[in-house]
This record gives structure tokens, C-alpha cells and sequence, in this order.
């Protein structure tokens, strides 16, 4: 489709009003040229005989620099720098119309004369520009009325200029509701004293509670507080603010990353937004361009990392999407939340176990994927230290189902989200996530030495820790029990855990997928994310207690349970035999590959496949030790 079968009836009424505003630009400079007297009305017959061609080119000169096509509501800068070149291409065109053509081939004179364009341009300019800026004013005036109106709750900003100028922006169009900015505090010394958008900057974060008072003395109460992202950098002291937002009553929100290809929306302020290190910076252009207009399958779509995985694959583009989930209402949730989406990608959902290996091979047959990230897994270590058989049911053998069909569909990748755990593992979450990593290797590796022109399939395994607000995730269950008025249960005081936001960990796995798939993939099949500093869980526990308004020790008790089975109290990125290695991708490194040869691997999947089947735990074990010599599990 060519850029013309998009034009729209108000595209050809903006073009209409374009070819009026050149004329009129046209006759009236020289009309003001030569103060409307003899000399004016004796160039109206060749005037009349050029205008036409004239006001054609103005037409396609509209068109190529966007004019015709920019919503006159969205008109800024860039459409003010796009009328200043049209002007200036048709007063060019102006000048070459008199100077080689008119001048000396008809009249033997200038016919036009340097005064004359040089009014033209600034005339062209003006009736161009007039209209299309007075209609911005007045839907902006507009917007503005009704925000205001609307229910708009009286809101105070805390970020960044930059940050507080983006959300304006967001009111402006209306996409930002139900509140009504009534001034800034910003961490930045910069911002002081100054105006955004006419919103004044009131002083630093540290200023909200003399601020609020002030607005309150003066019968113009703020509901409520709005945190943006530049809000939770340490310098701005994000706790500070939310514990003293809270004490005053007000509600208090924030405006997620800006980044993304998401419209800026409001969200509560979680706790969890409080405890983490600054994210990546991610280059969301790459992830688009491996994702736009693919076929994707994820398995375990229904969980929190799938889901998320789903979330943001419909985001970059994707053209159709597959989530394969055992959970019937998980996958309707899923489904319906990414219908929801309308982001044109055709969602289906289908009900399967990855154990079920023809399932799941005639599923990826009838889909055709090209990209497949492998989320399902058995991933509760205690759980898993009791129903260990389960464990290698669904990581090991489960996980080579996928990878098999993937193959067998003719994917370009599949990328298996795997766990710090897998590291000299201690678990059977750890073991039965590095047996699988360890196929998926070996197949990458046996794949990639088959002669032939075609790019073989990539298979990689992405490791990471511990994911906020996920299922399970400890976040959530000390918000519960200190909701429930304690005590919050720590299993030893020394215990260590590595912390990222569902959002950066699922972005940085489709990073991690694009460097598999870019010509720098070297020999890399297993990626791990930078988590930043460990956090000490203990301290995790206080610092949610206190942002909760509460004392620990005082108003909620810390009570230490001990370790659990497959516990260990802190968890290592890289085994002494995979040091890492540096991919020259922010956020992610590779480790350096360590599996045994496929054939070794086969035999080890063939006994476990009887072991399982006569239930012979001993045997699993054996088998098990020897594949992944530095486990060091006390499973039952």
C-alpha cells in the first residue's frame, strides 16, 4: 500500500486549505508590493495564467514535507519548522518563475520583483501557519477547561522537568485523565524557579509537606501526589516521599517508564517500586525490529513471566502470538487482558501440558512460529523438594519437548527462561533447569555444525533471579503478613537475594534473543542478566515494614524460620567452569559454554525416561549426579 490509499477526506479538506492559503499569500503580496494601484491590477492577467501551475506545486511540495497529513490538534515545532521549508521551497520556486522564465522570455523585466517574494515568504508563513496553530490553541484551551471540570483532582508533581513536560503534554491530548497538575518539585537544582507548560516548579522533594500545607492554608487542597520516574532516583528520595504523602492522607501514584511504546497512564505506587536499583536502558528499536510482524509462541503464558513475555511481543509488533498454558483460567486472563491490548496481533490461547510431547509438536507444526520463548516450569523450590519427579517431568522433559518442536516447526530461536539457580545448583529447580539448559545447548551447538546455507535455529537460556510482585515472590507475601499485622517470616538473617522488575527482566530476554540472532553471536547460548547489588532479605522486611508506616520490631515482629531444603543463603551468577563473558550488550553477559556432547545427554534422557516410569528415585538421583556433577541437592 502506497502513502496515498491512507488519505482521508480531512487530509483533502487540509490540502484545499493549503492551495487557499498560498493564494491568497500570493495575490497579497503583490497587492501590498505595489499598494493595490495601476501596477498590481496590470499583472493580474499573467498572474492568472501562472497561479495554477504555481498552486499545483504547492500541492506536492504540502504533501512531501507532511503538511497535508500532520493532525492539526498535534501541531508543534516540527510542523512550524515543516511550514517554514514549504515557504520556503515555494518562494524559491517564486524566484526561479521570474528570474529565468518570466523575466526574460516574456517581459524582458522582473515581473515579480525581490520585494515581492521576500513578502510572500513571510505572507506564505502566516496563513499557512495561523489557522492550524489557532486550532491548537483552542483544543488545548478545551482540554484544559475540562480537565478541570472533570473531577480533575488538584495533583502535585514530583520528577524531573523533562519528566513533568512529557505528562503535560499527555493532559493536553487527553490522554491523561482526572488530574490537574497544580505545580512541580523536582531533585534537579536546575529546575528551580522555573515554568513547564506554565506549571510552576515549587521547590526540591524535600519541600512536599510545606508545600501541601501551604496549598491547604490557602482552601487549595491537593488530593493528590504524582510521582514520575525520575521520582525514584536516590537523590529524590522516593521513601521519604511516599511515607510523608501517606502521613498527610493524600493518594499518591505514579507515571511508569515513558519509554516502551506505551501512552503515559497512572499506576499505584507499589513498595516494590521503592526497592530497586536503576534499570537498563534498553534499545526498544532492536527489540522491535526482531519482533514486528513475527509469529511467536510462549509457553506458560499464563504465569508471571509469560505473561509479561506475551505483553510485550504484542508491544513490539508481533503479528500473531500463541500462549500455551495448562491453566484454564490463567489463559482465558492472559487472552482477554491481550485481546484488550487492540493491538491488531491475532491472540490465540490453547490448553496444553508441555509434557504432553504430540501436543505440543502438532501444536508449533500448526502455528509455524518464527521466535519461541519457553516460560512453563515447575519453579517453587520447596514444592520441588518434595515432588522432585515432578520437577523433571516438566523442566527436563518438558523443556525438550519444546525445544524438539520448535526444531521440527522450523522457528528461528527458542529461548528458555532459566534461573540463577541452575549455578553449581543446590535444588532440584537448580538441576533440572541446568539438565535442560545443557540440552538446549548441546542441540544449538549440534545445529550450528551442520553444513548448509540456511541459519540454523538458535536455542539460548536466559538466567536471572528473583522477579518483584512475581508468583511466589516473597514481596508479596510480606505485604500480606504485614497487612495481616505480622510477623514477617525471614528464614535466616543472613540470606541474600538478587531482585529486577518483571518489566526489564522480560526486555532484557528478548535483548538477549537479538544478540542470539544478530551476526555477533559467537559461541553464546547462555545469557545472564545483570541484577545490580544483592539484597539482604532481612533489610528487605524492615524497609517494607517502615514504608508501610510501621516500626519493625516494634509495630511487626521479624521472625527467622530457618533455611528450607534446596536453600542456599547466597545464590552466584557464574560457575567456576563458565566464567563470563562480555557480550557488549547493556545488561546482559554470556557464560562461557559447558555441556557435555549430545550423545552423553541422550543417554542420560533414555534412563531417566525408564527411571521415571518404574518410579525408581534412587536411579533418578544417580543419573541425575552424573549429568550435573556439582549438584549438591539434599532433595528427598
Amino acid at each position: 500500500m502506497t502513502r496515498f490509499s491512507h488519505l482521508t477526506p480531512r487530509n483533502f479538506l487540509i490540502a484545499l486549505h493549503d492551495v487557499i492559503a498560498t493564494a491568497l499569500a500570493f495575490f497579497a503580496a503583490f497587492y501590498l508590493r505595489f499598494d493595490g494601484g495601476a501596477e498590481f491590477y496590470d499583472r493580474i492577467p499573467l498572474l492568472s495564467q501562472i497561479l495554477p501551475y504555481f498552486l499545483v506545486l504547492s500541492v506536492v511540495v504540502s504533501y512531501v514535507f507532511n503538511l497535508t497529513t500532520t493532525k492539526w490538534r498535534f501541531t508543534s515545532l516540527p510542523d512550524a519548522l515543516n511550514i517554514l521549508r514549504v515557504a520556503t521551497v515555494m518562494t524559491l520556486a517564486l524566484l526561479v518563475l521570474d528570474y529565468i522564465l518570466v523575466a526574460p522570455n516574456v517581459r524582458g523585466a522582473y515581473f515579480v520583483g525581490k520585494v515581492t517574494i521576500v513578502l510572500f515568504w513571510f505572507l506564505e508563513v502566516s496563513f499557512l501557519g495561523a489557522l492550524r496553530f489557532a486550532y491548537r490553541y483552542f483544543r488545548y484551551t478545551r482540554v484544559r477547561r475540562h480537565a478541570r471540570v472533570e473531577e480533575a483532582a488538584p495533583t502535585l508533581l514530583i520528577g524531573r522537568a523533562a519528566d513533568a513536560e512529557i505528562l503535560l503534554r499527555g493532559i493536553e491530548s487527553g490522554a491523561v485523565k482526572h488530574i490537574w497538575p497544580v505545580g512541580l518539585l523536582s531533585p534537579s537544582s536546575a529546575d528551580q524557579g522555573q515554568l513547564i507548560r506554565n506549571l510552576p516548579v515549587l521547590g526540591g522533594v524535600d519541600d512536599v509537606e510545606d508545600v501541601i500545607q501551604d496549598f491547604g492554608r490557602r482552601n487549595k487542597s491537593i488530593a493528590r501526589v504524582l510521582m514520575m520516574p525520575s521520582a525514584f532516583e536516590p537523590d529524590a528520595h522516593p521513601e521519604s516521599v511516599l511515607m510523608r504523602a501517606k502521613r498527610l492522607g493524600l493518594i499518591v501514584s505514579r507515571l511508569p517508564s515513558l519509554e516502551g511504546g506505551e501512552a503515559p497512564r497512572l499506576a499505584p505506587v507499589a513498595v516494590e517500586d521503592l526497592l530497586l536499583r536503576p534499570s537498563e536502558n534498553i534499545d526498544y528499536a532492536r527489540l522491535e525490529a526482531l519482533v514486528k510482524g513475527k509469529a511467536v509462541i510462549v509457553t506458560g503464558g499464563g504465569g508471571s513471566i509469560g505473561s509479561e513475555v506475551c505483553h510485550r511481543v504484542v508491544t513490539f509488533g508481533a503479528a500473531r502470538l500463541l500462549v500455551i498454558e495448562n491453566s484454564e483460567p490463567a489463559l482465558y486472563a492472559v487472552t482477554e487482558a491481550l485481546i484488550a491490548l487492540g493491538s491488531g496481533a491475532v491472540i490465540d490461547g490453547r490448553i496444553a501440558d508441555i509434557r504432553d510431547r504430540d501436543r505440543v509438536l502438532r501444536l508449533m507444526k500448526e502455528f509455524k512460529p518464527d521466535l519461541v520463548f519457553h516460560a512453563a516450569a515447575l519453579k517453587h523450590v520447596p514444592i520441588l523438594e518434595r515432588d522432585w519427579s515432578e520437577g523433571v517431568k516438566t523442566n527436563i522433559f518438558g523443556s525438550i519437548n519444546v525445544a524438539d518442536a520448535a526444531l521440527a516447526a522450523g522457528a528461528e530461536a527458542m529461548v528458555m527462561i532459566s534461573t540463577d539457580k541452575a549455578i553449581e545448583p543446590v535444588s532440584m529447580l537448580g538441576l533440572t533447569k541446568r539438565f535442560a539448559e545443557m540440552y538446549c545447548q548441546a542441540l544449538d551447538n549440534e545445529l550450528a555444525a551442520k553444513p548448509g546455507s540456511k541459519r540454523p535455529m538458535r536455542l539460548i537460556s536466559v538466567r536471572f533471579g528473583n522477579v518483584l510482585a512475581s508468583n511466589g515472590s516473597v514481596v508479596p507475601k510480606f505485604k500480606a503478613q504485614i497487612e495481616a499485622g505480622g510477623p514477617v517470616t525471614v528464614t535466616h538473617p543472613d540470606m541474600v537475594r538478587y531482585f529486577m522488575t518483571i518489566r526489564e527482566a522480560c526486555d532484557l530476554v528478548i535483548t538477549a534473543a537479538t544478540h542470539a540472532l544478530g551476526g555477533e553471536r559467537g559461541h553464546v547460548s547462555v545469557y545472564v542478566l545483570n541484577m545490580g547489588q544483592p539484597i539482604k532479605i532481612v533489610d528487605l522486611a524492615e524497609r517494607m515494614i517502615r514504608l508501610s508506616g510501621l516500626q519493625p520490631g516494634h509495630d511487626i515482629e521479624i521472625v527467622f524460620t530457618g533455611m528450607r531444603p534446596g536453600e542456599r543463603l547466597n545464590e552466584i551468577l557464574f560457575a567456576n567452569e563458565e566464567p563470563p563473558v562480555e557480550i557488549g550488550v547493556a545488561g546482559i553477559m554470556a557464560a562461557k559454554p559447558n555441556e557435555p556432547p549430545m550423545q552423553n545427554l541422550t543417554k542420560w534422557i533414555a534412563a531417566l525416561e525408564q527411571a521415571i516410569e518404574n518410579d525408581d528415585s534412587t536411579t533418578i538421583k544417580t543419573i541425575l549426579k552424573d549429568a550435573v556433577p556439582e549438584f549438591g541437592s539434599n532433595a528427598a
